[in-house]
């Protein structure tokens, strides 16, 4: 026991001596309004979280949650939950930016409540670009039985409704919130879409696992992705330096990706009313009114024996 007392405590004064040198720990050093020093923290994931369950009960009523407000008096229900968004949102906002290097609180304070009114402002819009996303689904997919299976139980539908609630934080340059945001709806679905991404209307996403949607990616009107789309950079091997650059694909309107196919490059253009086969590898532009596919390995087929039965799953080339 004794050297097991040693080893902890040897253990801790070491991680402890890290922490104090690496700023990348425990908050950053600032000051606050009455000139004390503090520790500035990074927003708080779960509360972030939550306003992306709770909004979900404002922008799709009935669907998530169990108030029965919403039926009885909707103005009610939907006043409550927006000054209640408004404030959980409008710390985390604050946080973030204060964690980022800003100094003057009142600052910070001024421009939190801008960029939280701004957003509220345009949440009727993202609602209704939503339920063209809704509409999408429900023409794109002959499995769905109605528009309410959309809502409730579609992955891609909800991927969608999260980034286009980060986006519009995004575009405001909010710190941390909008990639949380979306982080959280990636490791729920699988389906990583970056809130820096340009998205129009009529959206749909089936199925959904594996997709990838780049920060510079730009998306046109009533395009569909299937599973395993990948629209990414050719090369990351500048790092940093390619910040701020177009490194993603641009798909232009009334364009269908089928399942694992990979567009690349920032100047990579699909154009319109194209179609990209299942399993390709675009590095190139597009031109419009194009249907591209892979060519198929061949198959070899053969048709089969007489065997016994403690055979039968024998493999023979």
């Amino acid at each position: 026991m004794e050297r097991k007392r040693e080893i902890i405590l040897k253990t801790a004064e070491e991680i402890q001596k890290i922490y104090e040198s690496e700023d990348l720990f425990l908050g950053k050093s600032g000051t606050c309004r009455c000139g004390m020093d503090v520790k500035r923290c990074l927003p708080d994931r779960d509360a972030i979280i939550e306003v992306i369950q709770e909004l979900e009960q404002v922008v799709f009523p009935g669907y998530f949650g169990d108030d029965s407000m919403a039926r009885v008096q909707p103005e009610y229900h939907v006043g409550f939950w927006l000054n209640h968004l408004y404030d959980k949102l409008k710390e985390q906002v604050e946080i973030a930016l204060l964690y980022q290097g800003e100094e003057d609180t009142q600052k910070v304070s001024e421009r939190s409540a801008q960029i939280c009114e701004k957003f509220f402002r345009n949440l009727p819009k993202v609602q209704e670009r939503l339920i063209k996303d809704v509409q999408a689904g429900f023409d794109g997919d002959p499995a769905a039985k109605s528009k309410e299976e959309i809502i409730f139980c579609y992955p891609g539908l909800f991927a969608i409704y999260v980034y286009r609630i980060a986006h519009e934080l995004y575009v405001e340059n909010v710190p941390y919130i909008p990639r949380i945001m979306t982080e959280y709806a990636h490791n729920k679905t699988g389906i990583d879409i970056n809130p820096g991404a340009t998205i129009g209307e009529y959206f749909f996403i089936d199925h959904g696992t594996g997709v990838v949607i780049g920060e510079t990616t730009y998306i046109g009107d009533n395009v569909k992705l299937y599973q395993g789309v990948t629209l990414g950079a050719l090369s990351t091997r500048s790092g940093q330096q390619l910040s701020g650059v177009k490194r993603h694909p641009t798909i232009e309107n009334n364009v269908t990706i089928y399942s694992n196919s990979s567009v690349l490059g920032g100047e990579t253009v699909i154009g319109e009313n194209s179609t990209i086969g299942g399993n390709t590898f675009i590095t190139e532009s597009i031109p419009p009114n194009t249907r591209v596919s892979a060519k198929s390995p061949e198959l070899v087929i053969k048709r089969p024996k007489e065997l016994e039965k403690e055979s039968i799953w024998d493999w023979e080339n």
